[in-house]
């Protein structure tokens, strides 16, 4: 059996990294597309004892270097079957309005969105040819907000409709989901508080495991008759009505 291959942006750190673990542990071949070289260098060696992983350096907010790492699955490797679009800018900038930058506006956007879809633009033929799935990482911030977090908000509202956007016009070869994380814990979740995990309906504060077991399912075969759609990873929190007494 021919094992399947995924590519995962932003896949050396945070969520990607849970991702990139679980693939492997699936018997997936996996490249890692990201810029934090360092951030690679750590996770590699972890990363390998679990299967076949790349890294390949690369701004998913230009396009060279994403139809370079795609070439590189190609002549590697000969497939894709999955596509995992998790690169961002993490934190958003808390300015007020007046403060933010274009440059600022457009940094976020060029990387969270418009990467998104480089590379999905690019990875679009090669899983046509495996029927394979794209899992598009959005935020429970693209449906509510703290303040003055514009671009980073505005972006994953875009991840949403992208996400169906790709669903119409790569079916049914090729489909497309999103994946929206509430409060992911990256690090020192022992140090979390009680009130913290007391916020979740489900009593906890969630983890990379969390979003990578549900992307896992959405690239495989059992999640076929499922496109277009994005699902809301949060513990409950976007559904919980919050009074202050």
């Amino acid at each position: 059996m021919i094992a399947p291959v995924a590519l995962i942006t932003g896949g050396e750190r945070g969520i990607g990294r849970g991702i990139a673990e679980t693939l492997l542990r699936r018997g997936y071949r996996v490249l890692i597309a990201g810029v934090d070289e360092q951030a690679a260098e750590e996770a590699l060696p972890d990363l390998k004892q679990l299967g076949e992983v790349h890294f390949c350096k690369c701004d998913v907010g230009r396009p060279d270097p994403v139809r370079s790492c795609i070439e590189w699955i190609r002549e590697n490797w000969g497939r894709l079957d999955g596509l995992v679009c998790n690169a961002a800018h993490a934190d958003p900038a808390r300015k007020p309005i007046g403060e933010v930058s274009l440059d600022e506006w457009q940094e976020v956007i060029r990387t969270n969105l418009t990467g998104a879809f480089l590379c999905a633009q690019a990875a679009a033929p090669l899983l046509g040819e495996t029927n394979g799935a794209i899992v598009l990482i959005a935020s429970s911030r693209a449906y509510q907000s703290e303040p003055n977090t514009f671009a980073y908000s505005a972006t994953k509202g875009g991840i949403v409709a992208l996400t169906h956007s790709l669903a119409i016009s790569l079916g049914p070869k090729v489909r497309a989901n999103a994946i929206a994380p509430g409060w992911i814990q990256n690090e020192d979740y022992d140090q979390l508080r009680d009130i913290d995990h007391a916020q979740h309906p489900v009593g906890r504060v969630g983890t990379p495991h969390d979003i990578a077991t549900l992307c896992a399912f959405l690239l495989s075969p059992d999640a076929g008759f499922i496109t277009g759609q994005d699902f809301v990873a949060d513990g409950g929190m976007t559904r919980k009505m919050i009074y202050a007494y």
